[in-house]
């Protein structure tokens, strides 16, 4: 029987949202309403209240989220911001952009988010902020990183991207540990749009309302600007769709623990490293990543096999070329360098079949039998 596993097949998403999403853009299309509106305030009310916190703002990425979190903070020139060196790209890009330095901690070898114990080496008079990455959709170990914030007065925006509806014990969640929490809706996303988008939740009002002017070019009234911002507008369109998905996300986080359980008991035994989950979190997993010494040939061996597979992030910063002027070099943090070596993320979504995840299994047993 010939099997095709994909990465993540959204087609088989949509398909069972179709008789709710076409009505609702057909809405949007019809009353010509696309930016801001009633569709757009919706959303963020419901997200906001799905991510416990007591503010939210739609966006137009994620990337431009984590921007106008830290032009909210006032970060800029001659500041340094601590952030993991293993991460989508934007956590760093977005403060090398506003002329700030970011400074790169190694990463914990279970959880692959940052290491808090090596965070406060990192911190200098010129440290304005920690970004702590819930990566993979894991939260980072807020407890430790708000206590060593605290001590020496730094903001914290969380880079949520990978972790909505992500918690610790506690059941907080993600986006509300810090000042200000950071969201993606690209596509593959747990929660995705169709095309980017982006979500800033706050506890703070006035963060908020700088937040609200700012993702407007600073205008505050309409054509008046105090600051200078930018357009960092979420579509109604997205908003719209959105606000439809976000009432299945709990039902397909549900699945996506399924499999990764599924995963969990059918490669007990192998070489193959499976994701560490810390007890009493709740890991939504937007990536199911393994990690294997052979990573190069595994991935040729998923592909020739039809099974979709990809390498979140096979260059960590200190060794992008981009970032060379900041004095890093390779070997400078063996933990995140190695995983970056060993990393690759298998089909995990809810719409996966028994015969699917089967095949899935078979072939990764095959590979490290």
């Amino acid at each position: 029987m010939f099997i095709t596993v994909p990465l993540l097949d959204l087609k088989a998403q949509y398909a069972t949202l179709r008789h709710e999403i076409e009505p609702v853009v057909r809405e949007v299309i019809e009353s010509q309403y696309f930016i801001g509106g009633p569709r757009l305030a919706a959303f963020e009310k419901n997200v906001a209240a799905y991510c416990q916190s007591s503010h939210a703002l739609g966006v137009s990425s994620g990337t431009d989220a984590l921007l106008l979190a830290l032009m909210a903070l006032g970060i800029g020139a001659g500041d340094e911001v601590i952030v993991p060196v293993y991460s989508f790209f934007a956590t760093a890009g977005c403060v090398s952009r506003l002329g700030a330095r970011p400074v790169f901690v190694d990463i914990d070898p279970k959880t692959y988010n940052i290491n808090p114990e090596l965070i406060e080496a990192a911190i200098t008079p010129k440290t304005r902020a920690i970004i702590p990455v819930h990566l993979f959709g894991q939260l980072a170990d807020m407890e430790a990183i708000s206590h060593i914030a605290r001590k020496h007065n730094l903001f914290i925006i969380e880079d949520a991207a990978q972790a909505i509806g992500s918690a610790d014990e506690k059941g907080r969640r993600a986006g509300t540990f810090g000042d200000i929490g950071c969201f993606s809706f690209f596509p593959s996303k747990n929660l995705g749009g169709f095309g980017d988008g982006g979500l800033v939740t706050t506890q703070n009002e006035e963060l908020h309302t700088k937040m609200l002017y700012l993702k407007n070019h600073g205008a505050h009234p309409k054509y008046y600007h105090k600051m200078i911002g930018g357009n960092f507008r979420l579509d109604a369109l997205q908003a719209a769709v959105l606000d439809v998905k976000l009432k299945y996300l709990d039902q397909w986080t549900a699945g996506r623990q399924k499999n990764a359980a599924f995963y969990n008991k059918a490669l007990a035994s192998g070489e193959l490293i499976r994701p560490f989950a810390v007890e009493g979190y709740r890991h939504i997993y937007n990536q199911y990543t393994l990690r294997s010494q052979r990573r190069d040939d595994l991935l040729a061996y998923l592909k020739e096999n039809n099974i979709g597979c990809e390498v979140y992030y096979p260059v960590t910063f200190n060794n992008q070329e981009c970032f060379k002027p900041l004095g890093y070099k390779s070997g400078d943090f063996p933990v995140a360098e190695q995983i970056a070596r060993e990393a690759i993320s298998i089909p995990v979504y809810p719409e996966l079949n028994d015969d699917q995840k089967s095949y899935v299994v078979e072939k990764l047993l095959a590979f490290s039998a």
